[in-house]
């Protein structure tokens, strides 16, 4: 009951400081930016910018197989490259613009200009030859894959294509669309970057005020405290997460295991807040620990806009299993178990950084 007391103490003094109303604020500016800047289905268009050096009646039986399918009418256009302008014939597909170009002199001046791939096709004794302008950086598996296309029958690799076996693993699974495949990464930052800064930054102002040291001489032990400023930190978190998430999963979302994942990570985040809190006498002091275990959380949400950068340290930092545990939760069929395991894991963790923490304070009351 004496926690609870201090816990409705806490809670009434924190919507009283402007630190709460930017937690809100910073929730409230992560949802406009999915909702407004961030579209459901992000649209891929791919340019290529062709030549081909072939007589006018194979280049157009060449252009024809190349657009099977689909309904692309030509329309003239110039390709501007510096000073100069280079006329094309445009044909936009589905997802493609082709601009078939008119000298192999545009297309390489277009490949070094533009940074884009070029391809020249030409045709000697009935075979096609193919001349790709790359940008030095693709590699050799692109490059060794670019050649077996064009020494191998297309009809061929279609066979092999479809004679090949795929299996679903999972049915029940539904991949998320671009908006919701964000979420994940945002609302770890917006509890790891977030919450470590706003309970040391209610720590500072109770240390600046003596309220600290107070506790030197009462027999409320500065446990309750230190977990009073944890639980405040752990309401906003759920609140804000709450916020974000809702509008933009609708109905989808685990809401309980999100709700769970919220808690015991806020719970690890707040206790590490306390705990590099307990080392300075102000924010100032602290700012740079505190801004480089923010910048070592983000590795992970960058990594997983990243796929094919996963290294195996990675799992290391706890940031990570924030973002996966929250992607399982948002994803239909997804991995909920990882999501249970990951909260044991922050409330184990969060009660041993706690219990340091709390030692800590005991011993530097007067700090």
């Amino acid at each position: 009951m004496k926690l609870l007391s201090s816990f409705k103490k806490e809670m009434v003094l924190a919507t009283r400081s402007f630190y709460f109303y930017i937690e809100l604020g910073v929730a409230v500016i992560i949802l406009a930016v999915l909702l407004f800047a961030i579209p459901e289905n992000a649209e891929i268009r791919s340019t290529e910018y062709i030549y081909f050096d072939m007589p006018q009646q194979t280049a157009e039986y060449a252009l024809e197989a190349m657009l099977e399918g689909e309904e692309a009418a030509a329309s003239e256009t110039e390709v501007k490259v510096g000073d100069e302008a280079y006329g094309a014939a445009l044909y936009a597909t589905s997802d493609t613009d082709i601009y078939l170009m008119r000298s192999e002199e545009a297309v390489e001046a277009i490949a070094k200009d533009r940074r884009q791939t070029g391809i020249v096709v030409g045709a000697e004794d009935g075979v096609p030859q193919v001349t790709y302008y790359l940008q030095g950086y693709e590699s050799q598996r692109l490059k060794n894959l670019l050649r077996v296309l064009n020494i191998m029958d297309i009809s061929a690799l279609e066979e092999k294509f479809d004679a090949l076996d795929v299996r679903e693993v999972q049915s029940d699974y539904v991949p998320l669309n671009n908006r919701q495949n964000m979420l994940a990464p945002l609302m770890m930052l917006n509890g790891s970057l977030m919450g470590m800064f706003i309970i040391a930054a209610y720590i500072f102002l109770d240390k600046g005020e003596g309220v600290i040291k107070a506790y030197a001489v009462t027999a409320s032990p500065v446990s309750r405290y230190l977990m009073s400023k944890t639980m405040v930190l752990i309401v906003t978190s759920v609140v804000t997460g709450i916020v974000i998430a809702a509008p933009v999963m609708g109905g989808q979302a685990n809401y309980p295991l999100l709700i769970l994942l919220l808690i015991t990570s806020g719970f690890f985040v707040a206790a590490l807040g306390l705990l590099l809190s307990s080392f300075f006498r102000d924010m100032m002091k602290a700012f740079g620990v505190i801004f480089l275990v923010i910048v070592l959380f983000m590795v992970p949400g960058i990594a997983y806009m990243v796929p094919s950068w996963n290294p195996v340290w990675m799992n290391v930092i706890p940031s990570q299993h924030m973002v996966e545990g929250f992607k399982e939760v948002f994803t239909i069929g997804g991995d909920w178990a990882y999501a249970l395991i990951a909260s044991a894991g922050f409330t184990a963790a969060g009660a041993l950084v706690f219990w340091i923490a709390n030692m800590r304070f005991k011993r530097s009351l007067a700090v």
